[in-house]
């Protein structure tokens, strides 16, 4: 067997150390040698060292080693220099001299095959050393040999890249596309079609305009971006203001049910929140993030602003307790001007210097956060050591503390429900108050961006945090509860006599786990540093939420979901830090801290934890009940149902703490979902509601394959062939009349040339975007490569998914009938012939002037259209042979193909170059416009200002206008001819056109008799009508006149009866079909008669039947009945009931 021939250069072994070039040498290797020949020599001198990978990234030397080692010839480069650009190869000498060319990362291929992302720099590409460098490192490696095998192993064996052009599985292969380490694997164009090449200078938009990679900024492990964020922000204000006032309302028992209920919601969504970040990679943005690309953009973007709202006002719920507690400290003399303003003021001051500490960099944020925690740990260490050693005098017992005592533990065990601060109290409400507490386990997500590895420590820390935090708490608590009374008066006068709880009948008391906010001091062994962990739990709580809050929203704004919020998506700094975010989350937070207490705010935050908790774990059982493949968690320990039940729970919890702020939540969310609705924003992030959405599709199909047909859920099924949709708008929009969205419109496109994948996906993406501009509801789907007949026939056989299939046929009528190639009129005819055999009905639409027009379309696809239409040989060129005719190359991006539909670039190498227009019209424009490439490309600009066409003539259909609906109901089909035009007057458009009906009567002398009996029909079927007449006089001679037009119109098809032309008509022919011949000319001066000023005409079409009756006699029968009136509908049913009159 024969083998292509194939040079390629090699550099022999230098022997000489100062040589300045290496000879070049031409040997004829075959291509085509054996695999394992290839390879066996491969594997001589190329071993794992050379691909060693780490976590699946392999690793790059930023030196070249040399040794002896014939393992040492492939070496990597750190980061390719610019200047580097694919160059062609030079003749020198008569060989090739291959000139440096970079190597892409993982894409395999030929050298003289290019990577479209060779000017990308990147850490992670392959690069090959100069020549120099690689005759000296083949000094002494054993390799000098004249075999050609043996001297292509010396320069080639160092990759195997080089025999073959497939990529091999790599990471950076499945980056996201706009990713600067993403790398190209080639595409199934380029390997299918192998005279496939790109050349030099043919580069993507998205390498020529590829941002400078950004400088490494802070990264942080599970300890300390998760786990350290979520203890702080857990063991916040509540832990030293409120957890003892909690003890003293609801007693040891109810508080620790208190505790572990919220540590069971917390749990349940921690579970939920783990299987989500581990379902991939999780960037920047936390909450929002997970819940958007979960859930879609209209949840995400509702829960987003809420969320970081929720944020910004826990932020200034911390800094009004560490105002609290700063206050305690201050005599009532060195006020200001009252404790209530005072503490504002200090408030004020704390989130100045806060937003100052976050601004200058999250590095000291985290350093500061290590302080507070130590701090913070001390705190908790000695209220427990406090709680041992007892009161240390009788001042501490006179103020309740006295120690654990079994008496006290039994009277704080049960509840103690009372008024405070104008409320009176009971357990929800405690929960409200307590539940923000529990807000903490999202700290470590909410910054998801700055984590080293977001998969694994998002679980890992915060299903930790919530074991530790949950045990301090029940243990603080039951302390607590154990050693203080609920009431104490504070004298030390009752002290021996141990009344100091009797306080209560007289409401005097000013200490107890009812009264006091500093029992925690109270029992600690060194009182200030409980004043240091007050504040350290506070001042971290605050500075979590203050980090939390801008990021969430920056990531918000960078999706753009929401107008007038882009401004706030700018980030500064190697870090991206949302400085203007800070600024707003500084705002809100001062505006709550002017506003109230605790007490005040904490309900608030809790219904928007509580919601965004509520998305969480719904967007986890909505992925598990979909079940799309891209459902892959590496975190096993959920369940969907608990899922499930942890959302129910969040919202009835929200109800339970204040039905009218729950209310009010939902309400914000509501309107926030419907804006993104409206907006439609132009994001893909393959959510699991897409994932639904087809999973309840596909259940409907099955559900409907097994319903029974029948007659009275009977839908018109039409398959249109209107080629492009818009070049024949009224076609489209009269068939999307009869659909309307309530029965399925497919739209077939016949191309007799072959297209690329991605010219297709051009013509489509542009087929729906002219759909959504008309506001169509139909499919669009495209045949290439076959004849009319062929692809008609094609999509008559294939077109629909189960009993989800057309039922109708729908066409133009030919116009060109008698001046086109008679085997295309033969095929005409032939797919009505296809379509009554599997038994579709049939339709076909004329109007004066034509069906086709191109006022809707651009000039630019109207000119590839034209093209494609004449000009068959150009689109058959290989994509090699013509890619070379293209001045630019733009990628259709398969990623956003969910975006909006003028969203979209398109190149193809096949694509063919555009003829000029005879006129001149479009010259000038296909001097810039060679390939569809060219013509489409400009379909990706966002907010590109498109021509409007006026409608004025291809609105015809869908604007009001007078006249009356004509039906010519000759022959009982099955009710189609009747059903269609009544389904259109009950259009707005055609509300006002009146149904006439005309029929032929059997016999003369009984007219009275049938148009009763026709009348009693029509009602039975509950159509309405204007007018019924029967026609008594069909079989009455047509006018001479009429005649004379049918012979002028057969007379370019009339042959000879011993002729051989099966496409002509014989004077036998016209004998044997005279009578029907004359019936239909009869019916046409009938319709001239009675329907000339009819806004529509819609008349039974003649039966088609294969022997005996030539495509031109039939084609003639048609036009006489089609050009009848200036807008007719031939219509012929299948011949199955389409109406009925039985309930």
């Amino acid at each position: 067997m024969g083998s292509s021939q194939k040079d390629i250069e090699l550099s022999p072994v230098n022997t000489t150390p100062n040589s300045s070039k290496p000879a070049v040498e031409k040997v004829n290797i075959l291509v085509n040698d054996e695999e394992d020949v290839i390879i066996g020599r491969f594997r001589k001198i190329s071993s794992a060292k050379s691909m060693a990978a780490t976590n699946g990234n392999i690793q790059y030397p930023s030196e070249v080693v040399k040794n002896d080692d014939v393992e040492s010839g492939l070496h990597f480069r750190a980061k390719e220099p610019e200047k580097d650009k694919l160059l062609p190869e030079a003749v020198s000498n008569g060989g090739l001299v291959r000139s440096k060319v970079p190597v892409t990362k993982s894409s395999f291929r030929d050298v003289e095959k290019p990577s479209r992302f060779k000017d990308q720099p990147s850490a992670t590409r392959f690069q090959m050393e100069d020549k120099q460098d690689e005759a000296t490192d083949s000094e002494g490696s054993g390799m000098e040999s004249d075999d050609p095998l043996t001297a292509t192993d010396t320069k080639y064996g160092k990759s195997f890249r080089h025999f073959t052009r497939e990529a091999l599985p790599r990471l950076d292969n499945y980056r996201n596309v706009l990713s600067l380490h993403a790398a190209p694997r080639p595409t199934l164009d380029e390997l299918h079609n192998a005279s496939l090449s790109r050349k030099p200078g043919q580069t993507l938009e998205k390498d020529q305009g590829a941002p400078a990679m950004r400088a490494t900024n802070v990264k942080f492990g599970w300890l300390q971006g998760v786990l350290m964020r979520c203890l702080l922000n857990i063991w916040g204000v509540m832990l030293f203001l409120r957890l003892s006032w909690v003890v003293g309302q609801a007693g040891i028992a109810q508080a620790s049910l208190l505790i572990l209920t919220t540590s069971v919601v917390t749990t349940i969504t921690a579970l939920s929140m783990s299987a989500i970040s581990t379902n991939g990679v999780i960037k920047g943005g936390g909450t929002y993030y997970m819940i958007s690309r979960s859930l879609g953009p209209e949840f995400g973007g509702s829960i987003g602003l809420i969320f970081s709202m929720a944020n910004a006002v826990a932020c200034a719920m911390y800094v009004v307790g560490f105002g609290e507690s700063l206050i305690t400290l201050i005599p009532e003399s060195a006020y200001m001007v009252s404790k209530s303003w005072d503490q504002a003021i200090y408030g004020c001051i704390t989130i100045v210097l806060l937003t100052g500490i976050v601004i200058v960099g999250l590095e000291w944020e985290a350093k500061a956060q290590i302080v507070l925690l130590i701090i913070l740990l001390a705190a908790i260490a000695d209220f427990c050591i406090g709680s041992i050693i007892g009161p240390k005098s009788d001042v501490e017992v006179a103020q309740g503390f006295v120690g654990y005592n079994m008496t006290v533990l039994r009277s704080n065990v049960g509840p103690d429900y009372r008024m405070f601060e104008g409320v009176e109290h009971n357990f929800f409400s405690v929960f409200s108050i307590f539940f923000p507490a529990a807000t903490g386990i999202l700290a470590g997500a909410n910054i998801s961006g700055d984590l080293k590895d977001p998969q694994k420590s998002i679980p890992k820390g915060t299903l930790l945090a919530i074991l530790l935090t949950t045990i301090s708490y029940v243990l603080i608590a039951l302390i607590a509860g154990w050693t203080v009374l609920r009431d104490a008066s504070g004298d030390l006068a009752d002290v021996g006599n141990w009344t100091m709880d009797q306080c209560r009948h007289n409401g005097t008391c000013q200490y107890g786990l009812h009264h006091s906010n500093d029992v925690i001091r109270l029992v600690s062994a060194f009182g200030p540093l409980i004043y240091g962990g007050c504040f350290a739990a506070t001042l971290s709580s605050a500075l979590a939420s203050l980090v939390s809050a801008p990021k969430v929203f920056q990531a918000l704004c960078e999706d753009k979901l929401y107008p007038y919020l882009e401004f706030f998506a700018k980030g500064y700094g190697a870090n991206n830090e949302p400085v203007r975010g800070y600024a707003l989350t500084f705002v809100i937070a001062v505006s709550f801290i002017l506003m109230g207490g605790l007490n005040q705010i904490a309900p608030l935050i809790s219904n928007f934890f509580l919601a965004a908790y509520a998305l969480i774990n719904f967007a986890t059982f909505h992925a598990s009940l979909a079940k799309p493949v891209g459902w892959r968690p590496t975190f096993r320990l959920y369940n969907m149902w608990l899922s499930l039940l942890g959302a129910m729970v969040c919202v009835a919890i929200m109800f339970v703490i204040s039905w009218s702020t729950a209310l009010l939540t939902i309400a914000c969310l509501l309107a926030l979902y419907l804006l993104v609705s409206y907006r439609k924003p132009d994001v893909n992030w393959g959510s699991t509601t897409q994932a639904q959405t087809y999973k309840v599709a596909l259940s409907g199909v099955h559900q409907l394959n097994q319903v029974t047909e029948h007659v009275k859920n009977y839908r018109p099924q039409i398959l249109v062939l209107t080629g492009f949709p818009g070049e024949r708008p009224l076609l489209t929009d009269f068939t999307y009349l009869l659909t309307k969205g309530l029965s399925l419109m497919l739209c077939g496109h016949i191309l007799q040339s072959p297209v690329n994948h991605r010219t297709r996906e051009a013509l489509s993406n542009r087929a729906y975007h002219w759909f959504l501009k008309r506001k169509i509801k139909a499919f669009y789907t495209l045949v290439d490569d076959v004849s009319f007949k062929d692809g008609a026939s094609a999509l008559i056989q294939a077109s629909g998914v189960g009993k989800l299939k057309p039922n109708i046929l729908m066409m133009g009528f030919k116009e060109d009938w008698q001046t086109c190639d008679r085997s295309a009129l033969a095929d005409y005819v032939d797919v009505m012939h296809k379509a009554l055999d599997v038994h579709m009905a049939l339709a076909l639409l004329r109007v004066e002037g034509g069906l086709y027009t191109r006022d809707a379309l651009d000039s630019d696809l109207q000119a590839y259209l034209d093209d494609a239409a004449r000009d068959h040989s150009a689109l058959q060129r290989s994509m090699g042979d013509n890619f070379k005719d293209s001045k630019s190359t733009e990628s259709l991006n398969t990623q956003s193909r969910g975006s909006s539909l003028s969203d979209v670039s398109i190149v193809s190498g096949e694509l063919p170059k555009v003829s000029p227009d005879p006129t001149g019209k479009f010259q000038k424009q296909n001097k810039e416009s060679k390939t569809l490439g060219d013509v489409v490309r400009r379909i990706g600009i966002v907010n590109r200002a498109r021509r409007v066409s006026s409608f004025t003539s291809v609105e015809q259909f869908t604007k009001k206008q007078a006249g009356t609906v004509d039906v010519w109901w000759l022959y009982d089909d099955g009710g189609l001819t009747l059903l269609l035009p009544y389904i259109l007057s009950t259009r707005r458009a055609w509300a006002t056109c009146p149904l006439r009906v005309f029929t032929l009567a059997n016999k003369n002398t009984e007219m009275e008799i049938e148009e009763r009996n026709m009348a009693s029909l029509l009602s039975k079927f509950r159509i309405d009508y204007s007018a019924l007449k029967m026609i008594p006089d069909i079989t009455k001679k047509p006018r001479d006149a009429t005649l004379a037009y049918f012979d002028q119109l057969i007379a370019p098809f009339r042959t000879p009866d011993d002729t051989n032309d099966n496409m002509g008509i014989t004077e036998a022919d016209l004998l044997a079909a005279r009578e029907r011949t004359n019936r239909y000319l009869r019916v046409r001066e009938l319709i001239n008669e009675h329907s000339s000023g009819a806004r529509l005409v819609c008349v039974t079409q003649p039966m088609p039947r294969r022997r005996g009756l030539p495509p031109a006699l039939y084609a003639a029968w048609l036009a006489v009945l089609a050009t009848a009136a200036q807008r007719v509908l031939l219509v012929r049913g299948n011949h199955a009931a389409v109406l009925t009159f039985y309930s």
